[in-house]
C-alpha cells in the first residue's frame, strides 16, 4: 500500500508529535456541497450512490479538492449492517430511513441474516478499495460503523424517532431479547469494520449518535459495554501500521471516564463538554476529537476563526487533539464558511506544537 504523505490525523490519534492540529468535518461528503447533490441525482438515489463505488469515491473525494483536510471518511451510512441482515431499508423523503421489516420480537432477533462483508456488504469493500486507490496516500482513509445501540435504535422504532419508547419499552420489559440483537449487531459490526481494514482503511470509528438518550446505568449495560466488545475485537494492527479507534457518543460527555476504560484511542466529543475538562478527566490516556458547534459555520469568518482559537487553547499545547465538529456539518452551510473553519484550524494550531 502506498506510504501517508500527510499523517497528521494518525499520529495525533496515537498522540505523537504533529507540526499542526489534523482537522476534518463529520459528514464532510455531502448535502452542504453543489457537487454532491449533482452526483447524487445522477445516482437517483441515496443507496444507489452508496453501492456505486466510483461514485463513492468521487463524493468521498470532493470535500478533499475544496478543504485541507486531514482525513477522507468513507462514503456510506451507518444503516448498511441493519440493511444487510434483511430488514428492508428506504428512505421516506423529508422522512429519513425506514425498516419494512422492524424487530419486534425474539423471533426477529433470530432470524436475523449474519451479513458477509464481502457478500451483502462487498459494495462498501469495493468503495473501500476504489477510494484507497484513488487517494493516492495523499491522507487517510477512515472506515466507520454506527454503534450496537445506534443500529439497534432505526432496527427497533423502524425508522427514526424522538422519544426511543419501542426499543426503552423492550429495554425494561424484554432486557433478554435487546441484549440477543446487540450481541448479534457487535458480532456484525466486528466483522465489518475488520473487513473495511482488510480492504484498506486506515482508522475506524463507532458512531453512537443515540447513546446519549440512556440513563448512565443503561448506557454502560446497553450501549458501552458492546461498543468495548468491539472494540476487543477489532484489527488494532495491520500490514505493520497501528489502526486507531475512536468512539463518539453524542451526548456522552459525562461518561468519559468510561469510555477511555474501553481501550479505544480516541474519544469523539459533542460541543456540550469543554475541551479543557475533559483533557483534564482523561489525562494522557486517549486522544480527544472535537468539537465545535456544527452552527458555529453559520457565523461570521471572524466567529469561525475565534471559535477555532477557544478550543485550540482550551486543548492547549502537545498531541492527542483531532479537531472536528461535535457533529456532522449542517446541509445549508456555506461551503466557504467550512473552508474558513478549516484553514484557520491549521494557521491558529502550530503555536501548541513547537
Amino acid at each position: 500500500m502506498t506510504e501517508l504523505k500527510n499523517d497528521r490525523y494518525i499520529r495525533a490519534l496515537l498522540k505523537q508529535p504533529v507540526d499542526k492540529t489534523p482537522v476534518w468535518m463529520m459528514r464532510q461528503a455531502g448535502r452542504y456541497l453543489p457537487e454532491y447533490k449533482a452526483v447524487r441525482k445522477q445516482a437517483g438515489d441515496f443507496m444507489s450512490l452508496c453501492r456505486n463505488a466510483d461514485l463513492a469515491c468521487e463524493v468521498t473525494l470532493q470535500p478533499l479538492r475544496r478543504f485541507d483536510l486531514d482525513a477522507a471518511i468513507l462514503f456510506s451510512d451507518i444503516l448498511t449492517v441493519p440493511d444487510a441482515m434483511g430488514l428492508g431499508l428506504y428512505f421516506e423523503e423529508g422522512e429519513g430511513p425506514k425498516f419494512a421489516r422492524p424487530i419486534r420480537s425474539k423471533r426477529d432477533v433470530d432470524n436475523l441474516i449474519m451479513p458477509d462483508p464481502e457478500g451483502e456488504l462487498q459494495y462498501v469493500m469495493n468503495a473501500v478499495r476504489t477510494i484507497r486507490r484513488e487517494l493516492k496516500g495523499e491522507v487517510p482513509l477512515i472506515g466507520f460503523s454506527g454503534s450496537p445501540w445506534t443500529l439497534a435504535t432505526y432496527m427497533i422504532e423502524g425508522g427514526s424517532s424522538k422519544a426511543f419508547t419501542k426499543i426503552k419499552k423492550m429495554a425494561f420489559s424484554e432486557p433478554q431479547i435487546l441484549h440477543a440483537l446487540l450481541d448479534k449487531l457487535s458480532d456484525s459490526v466486528i466483522d465489518y469494520l475488520n473487513a473495511q481494514i482488510s480492504a484498506g482503511v486506515q482508522s475506524v470509528m463507532l458512531f453512537d449518535t443515540w447513546g446519549g438518550v440512556l440513563s448512565p446505568r443503561d448506557y454502560q449495560d446497553f450501549s458501552l459495554q458492546y461498543m468495548a466488545k468491539i472494540v476487543a475485537g477489532l484489527k488494532r494492527t495491520y500490514e505493520g501500521k497501528k489502526i486507531p479507534v475512536t468512539l463518539f457518543t453524542k451526548n456522552g460527555g459525562q461518561w468519559l471516564e468510561s469510555i477511555a476504560d474501553t481501550g479505544c484511542d480516541a474519544i469523539g466529543l459533542d460541543w456540550t463538554i469543554d475541551m479543557a475538562s475533559a483533557k483534564a478527566r482523561v489525562g494522557s490516556r486517549v486522544a480527544l476529537q472535537g468539537n465545535m458547534d456544527p452552527s458555529m459555520l453559520y457565523a461570521s469568518p471572524q466567529r469561525i476563526s475565534e471559535e477555532v482559537a477557544t478550543i485550540l487553547q482550551s486543548f492547549g499545547q502537545g498531541p492527542g487533539h483531532v479537531f472536528n465538529l461535535g457533529h456532522g456539518i449542517h446541509l445549508d452551510v456555506p461551503p466557504e464558511n467550512a473552508k474558513v473553519f478549516v484553514d484557520a484550524v491549521h494557521e491558529l494550531s502550530a503555536q501548541y506544537h513547537l
